[in-house]
C-alpha cells in the first residue's frame, strides 16, 4: 500500500467516525436540542417548568431577575422564552422591556408571556412589543407545552420592516 493510499484509508476511517458522531449510531441525523429560557420571580414556577420541559427534551435555563435573564440572553440563542410580565411587585414594564430586548437580540426567538396580571390592554401591549403568545396563570404545564410546541412548529417570525 502506498503512502497516498494509506492516508486515504485513514481519512475514510476518520470521516466515517465523524459521520457516526454527527448523525448518531443509526445514521439518522439527531435534531438539535431546543433551548428554552424561563423568566419568573417565583422559584416554584421556574423549578416546575425546568423539570417538565427537560423531560420533554428541552435544555432549560431559568432566571428570576431581569439582569440575570439579560446575561443568559446575551450568551445563548434560545428557541423559546417563557416569561412573566411582573418580575417585581410594582410594574409590568420590566417584562415588556424584556420582550423588546429579546426581539432586538434575536427576532427568531418565540416569546410566551405567562402572567397572573393580564388584561386586554396589557396583552395588546405585550403583542405590540413582540410576544407570540399570552397566557394567564395558573395554566397547566401541558397547555403551556402545547403552545410552545405550536410556536416551534410554526413558520419563523418575520422581522419587522422599517417604516
Amino acid at each position: 500500500m502506498s503512502v497516498k493510499q494509506s492516508r486515504f484509508e485513514v481519512l475514510k476511517r476518520v470521516s466515517g467516525r465523524l459521520r457516526q458522531i454527527w448523525l448518531g449510531r443509526d445514521g439518522q441525523s439527531q435534531p438539535p436540542v431546543p433551548r428554552l429560557l424561563v423568566v419568573d420571580d417565583e422559584e416554584s414556577i421556574c423549578f416546575s417548568m425546568s423539570e417538565y420541559f427537560s423531560l420533554q427534551g428541552f435544555k432549560v435555563d431559568t432566571a428570576s431577575e431581569l439582569e440575570e435573564a439579560e446575561k443568559l440572553l446575551g450568551a445563548t440563542n434560545y428557541r423559546v422564552v417563557i416569561q412573566d410580565l411582573r418580575l417585581t411587585m410594582t410594574t409590568n414594564q420590566d417584562g415588556l422591556d424584556m420582550i423588546k430586548l429579546i426581539r432586538q437580540q434575536n427576532p427568531q426567538t418565540r416569546i410566551v408571556v405567562l402572567t397572573a396580571y393580564g388584561s386586554a390592554e396589557i396583552e395588546d401591549e405585550a403583542r405590540r412589543c413582540g410576544a407570540d403568545a399570552f397566557l394567564r396563570k395558573p395554566k397547566p404545564l401541558s397547555q403551556v407545552a402545547q403552545v410552545v410546541q405550536g410556536l416551534i412548529e410554526s413558520p419563523p417570525r418575520q422581522a419587522a420592516r422599517p417604516a
